[in-house]
């Protein structure tokens, strides 16, 4: 037999199988990470999905707010029932998150983060009105703990933005920004911001 048309010896067979099964590990290892981050992307695109529905209704209820005035808490003079700082918000609405089982036209809701070390994340509570101590007795509708931080500010009549808001004197403002933030596969994420205008004004 000519040395061309010899044919492959034992070793040279071991060789090339050892080099086509490392290929295919490598291929399945590939396709194994690709799988993984697509995965991964999927459930990032569906986290950022659900905060960002929370968002919209919050967005919702802030921007169905009414300057509905009643005594706060002991004072017997009414004032408008709207109270906020960076991590909390007192409001009456029109849009309430959940609507109550009974056609009414208004309700307390209170939005907040860190109800307690009991409820992590972000907690509603609403109550229906009119009713005695509203925001205080007010029950919780809704608990997400992956929702981390809440940033809110107002805007004032001049146009700038403030870090609390309290309408005992000078009703609602003209509009209130809300940033919610979570944890998304382990990290933690900002959500860009939404800014719902207001009515503006006390109750007429």
């Amino acid at each position: 037999m000519r040395r061309g048309q010899r044919g492959f010896t034992l070793l040279e067979v071991l060789i090339a199988l050892a080099i086509v099964g490392a290929l295919l590990v490598i291929a399945f290892a590939g396709m194994r990470v690709a799988v993984g981050a697509w995965r991964q992307g999927e459930d990032r695109a569906e986290a950022h999905q659900h905060v960002r529905g929370i968002a919209l209704s919050l967005a919702r209820t802030v921007g169905g707010a009414y300057p509905y005035s009643a005594p706060r808490g002991e004072a017997p003079d009414p004032v408008v029932l709207f109270l906020g700082s960076e991590t909390r918000l007192e409001l009456v609405t029109l849009s309430p998150p959940f609507p109550p089982d009974v056609p009414v036209a208004f309700a307390a809701v209170v939005i907040t983060v860190g109800d307690g070390d009991e409820r992590p994340g972000l907690v509603i509570r609403q109550r229906v009105l009119p009713n005695k101590n509203p925001f205080s007795d007010a029950a919780v509708v809704f608990h997400d703990p992956t929702v981390t931080s809440l940033t809110l500010s107002y805007l004032d009549e001049s146009g700038s933005w403030q870090d609390a808001w309290e309408a005992r004197d000078k009703g609602t403002p003209r509009a209130v920004r809300i940033t919610l933030g979570a944890t998304i596969n382990g990290r933690e994420e900002k959500l860009p911001p939404l800014t719902i205008s207001l009515r503006v004004g006390e109750e007429s």
